[in-house]
């Protein structure tokens, strides 16, 4: 995988750019899973039996990629304690708990708007 790297310039985080490493972050956060992994940790540590268990619907290896995508964002700390088996627990870093606003906001607001939203669907739809 090719990454970018902070130049300091406008351009970088300039989301209306093809080439920004804003927009690569961005696309790598703004995923149904990312924000539900957020929102499951929250304020807590969790093994990763623990988020497999929060975030119903979601598979062994869609879990490691985006817990390994937060993880190398840094918005999310893995931390291997030297048991048999060995026990990774996941925290969310301070970026992460700033965004962890954010997702917080997103899922208030969907939970508002759902009604609005499935009535637009349905008008839609016929």
């Amino acid at each position: 995988m090719v990454t970018k790297q902070f130049g300091g310039s406008p351009e970088d985080v300039d989301l209306r750019r093809a080439d920004s490493l804003a927009r690569e972050i961005f696309s790598d956060i703004a995923n149904k899973w990312a924000f539900l992994i957020i929102e499951a940790i929250g304020e807590r540590t969790l093994r990763f039996s623990e988020l497999r268990d929060e975030v119903e619907g979601i598979s062994h290896k869609m879990l490691t990629q985006n817990l390994r995508m937060l993880e190398r964002n840094g918005l999310v700390e893995r931390e291997v304690h030297p048991t048999v088996p060995p026990r990774v627990e996941y925290t969310l870093t301070e970026p992460g708990r700033a965004l962890r606003a954010t997702v917080d906001g997103m899922c208030g607001w969907t939970q508002r708007y759902l009604g609005h939203i499935e009535a637009a669907r349905r008008h839609f739809d016929d």
